[in-house]
């Protein structure tokens, strides 16, 4: 008696921390975005892209190499997104170009003549696009959590490829979404060598190392002028070095976003800017030049963009450069919008299918067990207020397969109490008493609940490693119910039978 009444209380208490877990229901219980609304993206890492912008770089890095160590040669050009040629190098300096390449350990080359042709090998090629991919999404879910959407969904789709996820519940404006995941948001400081200039033609020979880049404007009376500056290639600060970038305004108080530089970075930039006092200094944000001012004095670690911007676009500038540069572009292959009110109404038909498939459950239980149905119904509540309260723990996010797989969890729960009284009604037929009859129940029926449900348990979790979204939704609720329909069907059950029989001297029939 004693100890029926120590296990009663711990399920009390449970149900008591149970229920105030989940409350209030609404800030506790996180809705997906079929639930809530919102937007759901299907988007691609442009991977030829992030592999061509790392062989440029390479190129450059090379080409320093050779200047350096006085390897004379022609020129150096990308052939393909993998692979470039190194012209006009003396058959005598062509083994210094192979050793070069081999300390880099991830190039192979081949000579021809005056040539060499130098290819990214493919576990490099493998393991640069998967390093794109993981960083394009690490970048998208900062980008996104500093855009203030909760409850965010950015991950990978597959086990390989570049493809990608994005569920952003709760976000209306979806164009301005996109903006902020697709924009590269490359950021760099180069020197201007010439310009501006009204045409590519206008600015006269590049100079060597240099490249034409557009600045467009829109002047006061609406007319818009693009105008063109020949900028170094090479960088004198980029992006990755920024600390800190935020949305501020200009000296005409329009809106404009200040940046901080790393403490290094600032040290080489204070360098270059003392070094180049008169000389013009381009601002290029993704390839276009967002402004040239003249470097006036030495700055160190602090900077702005102005530019013609929205308070939005620099408030969402801001967010870009913070959370840093994408390695490659971004294509979006679906798109789909799911609205407020379309959220709402899935809700109130599923808690409908949920009420209704509850209620049918709860009536027949009471009425073909009798007595013994008010002791399936109770576990059966508790089993729900368990798995609400997991769910909220755990901060599973309920959708509308969700639903669907709370609603198969009751089932369950249902049939775990229907194959025991049905063992329970074969044993008290064949004349054993009331004690007997429970513990013999149970006990048949362990094995194979247990067994129903630990299969069941092993395709939810399959659903849940290769699913995405909703699917995982469906897995996770149907794993968390099965669980506390085992705590309720089998414990609590049994534990409100044993409470029953120990308050009663002499048991001779179970109401069942």
């Amino acid at each position: 008696m004693k100890n029926v009444q120590w296990k009663l209380l711990m399920v009390l208490v449970l149900a008591v921390i149970a229920g105030y877990g989940i409350w209030p229901p609404k800030e506790r219980i996180r809705l997906g975005l079929d639930l809530k609304g919102g937007i759901h993206l299907v988007a691609e890492v442009k991977i030829d892209e992030a592999l061509a912008g790392y062989t440029d770089r390479f190129i450059e890095v090379l080409r320093k190499e050779l200047q350096d160590k006085q390897i004379p040669f022609q020129n150096i050009l990308r052939k393909t997104n993998t692979s470039f040629v190194v012209s006009g190098i003396a058959p005598d300096k062509q083994e210094n170009l192979k050793k070069i390449l081999e300390n880099h350990g991830e190039w192979d080359l081949t000579l021809t003549g005056n040539e060499g042709l130098a290819a990214l090998r493919q576990a490099v090629i493998n393991a640069k696009a998967e390093e794109a991919v993981n960083l394009a999404i690490r970048i998208i879910r900062e980008r996104v959590n500093r855009f203030g959407v909760a409850e965010s969904v950015v991950q990978r789709q597959g086990l390989t490829g570049g493809r990608m996820i994005i569920q952003l519940p709760g976000v209306e404006d979806t164009e301005r979404v996109k903006d902020l995941i697709k924009n590269t948001a490359r950021l760099e400081l180069r020197l201007v060598t010439a310009g501006p200039a009204p045409s590519a033609e206008a600015l006269g020979p590049i100079p060597e190392g240099s490249e034409a880049l557009t600045h467009s404007e829109v002047q006061q009376d609406g007319r818009s002028v693009t105008n063109y500056y020949a900028v170094q290639k090479q960088a004198i600060v980029s992006g990755e070095e920024l600390q800190a970038a935020n949305r501020t305004t200009d000296q005409y108080g329009r809106p404009a976003v200040n940046f901080t530089l790393t403490s290094s970075a600032g040290s080489k930039f204070g360098d270059f800017t003392e070094a180049n006092r008169g000389k013009a200094l381009a601002i290029v944000l993704d390839n276009k030049v967002q402004s040239a001012p003249t470097i006036q004095d030495k700055i160190t670690t602090d900077g702005i963009i102005t530019g013609q911007f929205t308070i939005e676009e620099s408030n969402d500038l801001a967010v870009m450069l913070q959370s840093g540069a994408l390695p490659a572009g971004i294509r979006f292959l679906e798109q789909r919008v799911v609205g407020p009110s379309l959220g709402l109404d899935s809700i109130r038909k599923g808690m409908l299918a949920c009420a209704i498939g509850g209620g049918i459950i709860v009536l027949f239980m009471l009425l073909y067990y009798k007595f013994s149905g008010v002791n399936a119904v109770t576990a059966l509540i508790l089993n729900m207020l368990f798995l609400m309260a997991l769910m909220s723990y755990f901060e599973a996010t309920l959708t509308l397969p969700g639903i669907a797989g709370i609603v198969l969890s009751i089932g369950m729960a249902v049939d775990a109490n229907v194959l025991i009284f049905e063992r329970i009604k074969e044993d008290l037929r064949l004349g054993k008493t009331a004690r007997s009859a429970l513990q013999s129940g149970f006990a048949k029926a362990f094995w194979p609940i247990f067994d129903s449900n630990l299969t069941t348990i092993i395709a939810a979790v399959f659903l849940y490693w290769f699913g995405t979204g909703p699917v995982k939704g469906f897995a996770v609720t149907l794993i968390i119910g099965i669980c506390c329909s085992m705590f309720t069907a089998i414990f609590v059950s049994r534990l409100l039978f044993d409470w029953l029989l120990s308050r009663r001297r002499k048991v001779e029939s179970i109401s069942i």
